[in-house]
């Protein structure tokens, strides 16, 4: 299983970015799915995650109201609609794909990660 994450960059403070994330070799249909991001010299930490049917979602409070998970099962893809960027959001942003159906926001209960995409904010 392999997941492609796309989309990171170099914005402006206040600007937006949308990441994508692909899968293969497994369907994402009947999982969870979830963004990560570490930045440098922390430990990786919950961004957002979206349950298997798109009707349930959690976010960190750090990122509520400003960045939004969505997901087509069909194109086996998740995204990650980011808005109002801050220079604290900088960091390496990982797609993963959980073990389970429900939204979880515990990086153990994922299975399978991507390779992360670079987001760069500056102020």
């Amino acid at each position: 299983v392999q997941l492609q994450a796309s989309g990171g960059g170099l914005v402006q403070a206040g600007g937006s970015l949308r990441l994508s994330c692909v899968a293969s070799g497994r369907t994402i249909a009947g999982y969870a799915m979830g963004w990560f991001r570490q930045a440098p010299g922390k430990e990786r930490e919950f961004v957002a995650a979206i349950n298997w049917s798109s009707d349930s979602t959690s976010y960190a409070d750090s990122v509520k109201d400003r960045f939004t998970i969505s997901r087509n099962n069909a194109e086996n893809t998740v995204y990650l609609h980011m808005n109002r960027l801050q220079p604290e959001d900088t960091a390496i942003y990982y797609c993963a794909s959980a073990s389970i159906g429900s939204v979880v926001v515990s990086a153990r209960m994922y299975k399978y990660w991507g390779q992360g995409t670079q987001v760069t904010v500056s102020s």
